[in-house]
């Protein structure tokens, strides 16, 4: 059975301890799990133990030991797998984004209906979804040009007029030395996490990058 140290915390208001239940019951199921709530678990394990690590965290600071052995654990071929707090997670560690691939900017007007488009059905992560809307917040992020993204929405003129029309990824994978990384935006909440278009990708993506 693979391994995940599943790390949770941060802003409450991503509730990161019943996303992590959930999380630990609907898409770790395959997984032994080690459950955490320490960031110094990061420099204190030994993360090559581990076949994925999932930062379920919003805001927070990675010390520089912290963050260089979250780095060089996924170098060395240790997965990653995040959604939505995590792109506005250790915003000051800006090597554990460039191994993220993106970081959340902001999200014009707040909670809001949106649809979300996949890029590539063909590809094992989004085989066989559908498009599908959420009434939540929707994510505008700077990211890196060199993931695969695998879906998108798009931004329209009622905030930001100037942003009208721009698509902006919604996942994406990616490799980062031997380890590989995915990410999504959706999961505010359980419920966001429970859509089955989301939990059926972010399922698929989790077995993806686990090593």
């Amino acid at each position: 059975m693979k391994k995940v140290l599943l790390l949770s915390g941060g802003w409450p208001g991503h509730y990161p301890e019943p996303i992590a239940d959930f999380a630990t019951e609907h898409l770790l199921a395959d997984f032994e799990v080690t459950r955490s709530t320490d960031l110094e678990d990061l420099a204190t394990l030994n993360l090559r133990d581990y076949d994925l690590i999932i930062p379920n965290w919003t805001q927070g600071k990675l010390s520089k030991t912290q963050e260089t052995a979250l780095v060089s654990a996924v170098e060395q071929g240790v997965g990653l797998a995040a959604w939505h707090g995590a792109a506005d997670a250790f915003n000051d560690n800006h090597m554990f984004h460039f191994v993220l691939g993106g970081q959340f900017i902001c999200h014009p007007g707040d909670f809001m209906e949106y649809r979300v488009k996949f890029k590539n059905t063909d590809d094992a992560i989004t085989q066989n979804l559908a498009d599908f809307t959420v009434f939540s917040e929707q994510y505008y992020m700077h990211v890196d040009p060199a993931n695969e993204v695998l879906a998108t929405t798009q931004f329209n003129a009622e905030v930001f007029p100037w942003l009208d029309g721009n698509e902006i990824p919604v996942a994406w994978k990616r490799n980062w030395g031997r380890g590989r990384v995915f990410y999504q935006s959706v999961g505010h909440t359980v419920s966001e996490m429970a859509i089955p278009e989301v939990l059926a990708m972010t399922r698929r993506g989790i077995a993806w990058a686990a090593r």
